[in-house]
Order: structure tokens, then sequence, then C-alpha cells
């Protein structure tokens, strides 16, 4: 499954188009490479997103094609999350 999809379908990120250009500026890593929209993911993957001042890093544990509102978060595991504060 493409990067892009994965993360609209286990709705980590809202829109298909938002995870591309999120993905596209260089703010998604897959197994420590930098990702691309394109990039096919499996099971076991890790995947590391920069979202402000949050960094989320999580394990694909399915790859389903559809998921409904009350599934999708089976579809990942959460395996750390990093607030980066501003020393200002």
């Amino acid at each position: 499954m493409r990067l892009d999809k994965y993360l609209k379908i286990s709705r980590v990120i809202k829109r298909r188009t938002l995870a591309k250009d999120i993905i596209d500026i260089g703010l998604v890593k897959v197994n420590g490479k930098q990702g691309k929209p394109s990039t096919e993911i499996k099971e076991n993957d890790i995947i590391e997103l920069s979202l402000g001042e949050r960094i989320l890093t999580i394990k694909v544990l399915s790859l389903l094609q559809y998921a409904r509102k009350d599934t999708a978060s089976e579809m990942y595991q959460i395996i750390n999350e990093n607030v980066i504060k501003n020393p200002l």
C-alpha cells in the first residue's frame, strides 16, 4: 500500500492530499529513510512523522483497504511521541 494512502486510511492524517504534501516536504521517514508518497508500506514498517512540535513514531500493524473510524487505530501502534519544547 502507498504511504500517502496508508496515512489517510489509518486516520493518522486526515486527507490524502495533506499526507502527500507532508511527505513531499520531507517530514515523513519510513524505516529511517526519507519517504515518498509512492513508498510501499508493509507490516512491521516504522513510520516517523514530524508534525509541528510533535514527532510521532508508529509501527504498521495491518494494511486494510478500508477502515471505519473505530477500527482505524488498530492499523498502527504508537511507539513514541515526543514534544519538542521551544527553548525561548
